[in-house]
């Protein structure tokens, strides 16, 4: 059972087309959603898009604020049970409506998501910096 090193694992998560994001609140309640983002080495980019939501004011927006403390999951299951491998990515993240950052997030998810390029998130978006890659792999 092959843990991952770093470099391997961020190769791993940067390759991946969707990710899990887990957040805690102030109160200690967990929330884990699907997220798309890009990988800039140890700094993931997130952003909130345009698809529909009930409203703007998300959970895992309220919950980074009150709580910066974030991990990210990626995996891949296989029958084939040789194949199989998951990376997470634990670090810190921040909540922002800054046009510089938000327009990086923008450029790095349009190269990555067909989506993104033709409706541009709106914001705000997440930065992540990530402090702990890990991941483990069966072959």
């Amino acid at each position: 059972m092959p843990t991952l090193d770093a470099e391997d694992a961020r190769r791993a998560l940067a390759a991946a087309r969707v990710a899990r994001l887990a957040t805690v609140s102030g109160d200690g309640q967990p929330h884990l959603v699907p997220v798309v983002f890009a990988v800039e080495h140890d700094t993931v980019l997130i952003a909130v898009d345009a698809k529909p939501k009930r409203h703007r004011g998300l959970k895992r927006l309220r919950n980074i604020t009150e709580n910066p403390a974030v991990s990210l999951l990626v995996d891949h299951y296989d029958d084939d049970w040789s194949a199989l491998w998951w990376v997470r990515a634990d670090g810190t993240a921040t909540v922002t409506d800054d046009e510089a950052v938000l327009g990086r997030a923008r450029d790095t998810l349009g190269a990555r998501y067909p989506q993104h390029r033709e409706q541009p998130p709106e914001g705000p978006a997440i930065v992540v910096e990530i402090r702990r890659w890990s991941g483990w792999s069966a072959s």
